[in-house]
């Protein structure tokens, strides 16, 4: 039976018909799953997603968290439930060490596995989510003695961890943090400082929460250079409650089963010694917190784009599902008026919604699950030449992983009221809630701006252009398998179609950076992060073309055709942007603030 949330029958063509993750058994890491343990995880998140997160994804909507007068915060009873089931599964520890309690699955099968959570209801799944980054983070960084104590309680599900970065003066601009932290003499520090959006920040669901929190130390340099990075725990390891406030909730447009918070650190709410501040434990090294932190930013921006991509696939597929059923007009050029309505998917423009839809979410997908492979490739991959080549090709396509869904999932759910019509405008259907819920996306982890600056101003320049060059590399490698094979002419038109506008990247990127003038250059950097998404796309859907060949049946015929739409209707759309990049356009840089 097809599921109304995500597609297993499209999980199984990525996973095993395209990316081959039944490969990955052979590495000692993954010796002893098989492709039967992976298809065993992946059920698994699908039944306990069904049957216990998406049940309450519309009352955590209209439920949304409140504080409580005694500073706790109320949630409805699901949630726990629904987490709860989460943690006994082992889910968490999924990708995790078995010396540590975990099932040293491949990150590919778990986030495939995640999916249904994300899909099913994207407020509940941000609680794990985020202990997962926060988890991998420390298994990375953290003492002997700071894994013991929040690391595998995190792992049972006992506990769940945040990242507190922003403050309710800076946002996104960490160079501006202002929270921090005293050496005590003890061995601990003394925090003290405001973190504003705070996902998870603050609720009973779990024995403790586990704050990652970056704050400057005395004598660090200026900027983010001084930020060191501190475990800064709800309770202590005695039990006691540490100086850690919950002042507020933020209350949102969307994705409100999840808590965002307002948090003070040392404000004397709870003092738990003689000096003033929440107890807080080092990360590593002094001054070397954005470095440690980064780990979990970037495994998040990737969950980001992951997450925006489910619930835009929910949408599509409730979409397709009301075409199909809701019967409306003639099709057009039809002759007789007293025939009888036909279904929305029979007219050609509810056709072109849906594949666009399709092209968007299946494109998408594609996208994060090879990030997911990526991160694989980095940590197992035979020779140390096949893992530094992965680390650097997923850093150059982790912004657009982020950002691109984020963008364009939302789109498809926007269509996807679109095709519901004045009914997918109310609440009598889930689409109006699935864009609210993935609106946030688009500013989650770093805006549009912020990974267009991440990928102009340093992926695409970093090693003298090698990140860059090596998805250029990658990118020629597909079409070169084009020209191998006896592939469709329309695929070859394709791949003849990608080649060039890999070649218009590469020069923009140039020219860009030959204006001498950073102000110029990284002006328009949201359209360079736009365009190059749209190429990064367009490959992948080529790469879903090649796995694809010789192959018959709806399911293929449905591929070709989203890659068809794709190519046709979006890659065209990167030229004028190209043009524009390549004009040196300083209409944004000249507008004068008092011109508005």
């Amino acid at each position: 039976m097809s599921s109304p949330i995500l597609s297993r029958r499209d999980l199984d063509f990525l996973l095993y018909e395209w990316l081959d993750v039944a490969a990955l058994t052979a590495r000692p890491r993954f010796s002893e799953h098989s492709k039967d343990t992976f298809d065993a995880v992946i059920d698994l998140g699908a039944d306990i997603a069904t049957k216990r997160f998406r049940p309450h994804n519309k009352k955590s909507d209209t439920n949304e968290p409140m504080m409580r007068p005694d500073g706790t915060v109320e949630l409805i009873p699901e949630i726990k439930d629904a987490l709860d089931a989460f943690g006994e599964a082992g889910l968490v520890a999924a990708t995790f060490d078995e010396a540590l309690g975990g099932l040293q699955l491949p990150t590919a099968v778990a986030r495939a596995s995640l999916l249904w959570f994300q899909a099913a209801n994207a407020g509940t799944s941000a609680y794990p989510v985020l202990t997962i980054a926060n988890a991998n983070l420390l298994a990375e960084h953290a003492s002997a003695s700071q894994i013991d104590t929040y690391l595998r309680p995190m792992l049972e599900g006992r506990f769940f961890g945040t990242m507190c970065l922003s403050e309710p003066h800076a946002g996104s601009s960490l160079t501006d943090v202002t929270t921090k932290a005293r050496p005590a003499g003890d061995g601990t520090y003394r925090v003290t400082g405001t973190k504003m959006w705070i996902t998870g920040g603050d609720h009973e669901l779990t024995e403790n929460i586990v704050h990652l929190v970056l704050a400057k130390v005395p004598g660090g340099g200026p900027g983010v250079h001084g930020l060191s990075l501190f475990i800064v725990p709800k309770y202590l390891p005695d039990g006691t409650r540490n100086d850690v406030t919950l002042v507020s909730l933020n209350h949102k447009m969307g994705n409100r089963g999840a808590t965002n918070a307002l948090l003070n650190f040392g404000d004397g709410t709870y003092p738990v010694s003689d000096e003033a501040g929440a107890i807080g434990y080092l990360v590593g090294d002094e001054h070397r917190g954005l470095t440690y932190m980064f780990h979990m930013m970037n495994e998040v921006r990737i969950d980001v784009g992951l997450v925006a991509t489910a619930v835009g696939y929910t949408g599509f597929l409730q979409a397709l599902e009301y075409a199909k059923v809701r019967t409306q007009g003639r099709k057009t050029g039809e002759k007789n008026p007293s025939s009888h309505p036909v279904p929305l998917i029979e007219h050609t423009d509810v056709k072109r919604m849906l594949l666009a839809q399709k092209s968007y979410v299946e494109g998408a997908l594609a996208l994060g699950l090879y990030c997911s492979l990526l991160v694989d490739e980095q940590q197992t991959a035979d020779t140390h030449e096949q893992r530094t080549r992965a680390t650097l090709l997923l850093d150059v396509l982790t912004p657009i992983s982020k950002s691109w869904p984020a963008q364009w999932c939302l789109e498809a759910n926007s269509l996807a009221i679109q095709v519901h019509g004045g009914y997918g405008y109310t609440r009598d259907y889930d689409v109006e809630q699935l864009y609210r819920d993935n609106r946030l996306n688009a500013i989650h982890e770093g805006t549009h701006g912020i990974q267009g600056l991440d990928l102009l101003g340093r992926k695409v320049v970093m090693q003298e252009g090698a990140g860059l060059q090596l998805l250029v590399d990658t990118i020629g490698q597909t079409i070169a398998r084009v020209d191998e094979s006896r592939a469709a002419a329309d695929t070859a038109g394709y791949a003849k179609e990608l080649g060039a506008a890999v070649e218009r990247l590469t020069a923009v990127t140039s020219t860009l950076w030959s204006a001498n003038d950073v102000a110029v250059t990284l002006a328009n950097s949201s359209i360079y992060l736009e365009a190059a998404g749209h190429v990064v796309l367009a490959w992948i859907w080529l790469e879903q073309l090649l796995a694809t060949d010789g192959k018959d049946g709806d399911f293929y015929n449905g591929k070709r055709a989203a890659a068809q739409y794709f190519y046709h209707y979006e890659l065209p759309k990167t030229a004028p942007q190209f043009d524009l990049l390549s004009s040196l356009d300083r209409t944004t840089v000249d507008v004068r603030p008092d011109w508005f």
